[in-house]
């Protein structure tokens, strides 16, 4: 099984950047964690702040991976690019959220990519990957 995971804009900063809503822990140390839990999975991971950069990646590996999750960031609430992305390819996405989007600011409550993903997972902070991937599993 060959799973990614794509992070958006500002999520390399995770482990500095607002520790009250995202945590202290850095994603690529978070990201060995998963593969050490899931060493019959093969993970890989892309972060870009830049939005065709994940378009790009969702196209590379939309028809070859057996699963996406996807955590767009804020272009979550902005990117019909992303959403028509999401629509093109094959392979099946989870969108993740680390934060409880519900419980924050009114325009983080809709999402342009929600329609197109297999189902989102939101607010149970970095486990939400790991259940991710185990849904694929």
């Amino acid at each position: 099984m060959k799973i990614i995971i794509i992070n958006g804009p500002n999520l390399n900063l995770l482990g500095i950047r607002e520790p009250e809503i995202y945590g202290v822990e850095n994603f690529e140390v978070f990201f060995d964690h998963l593969r050490v839990l899931f060493p019959n999975v093969t993970l890989h991971y892309f972060q870009s702040n830049h939005e065709g950069a994940i378009i790009d990646k969702l196209h590379e590996t939309g028809f070859s991976y057996d699963g996406i999750i996807l955590n767009a960031g804020a272009y979550t609430h902005t990117s019909i690019a992303i959403s028509d992305a999401i629509s093109a390819i094959e392979s099946p996405v989870i969108e993740v959220h680390i934060s409880n989007v519900y419980a924050r600011e009114a325009y983080r409550h809709h999402s342009m990519l929600s329609a197109k993903c297999e189902g989102v997972i939101a607010g149970l902070g970095l486990r939400g990957y790991e259940l991710a991937v185990q849904y694929f599993l």
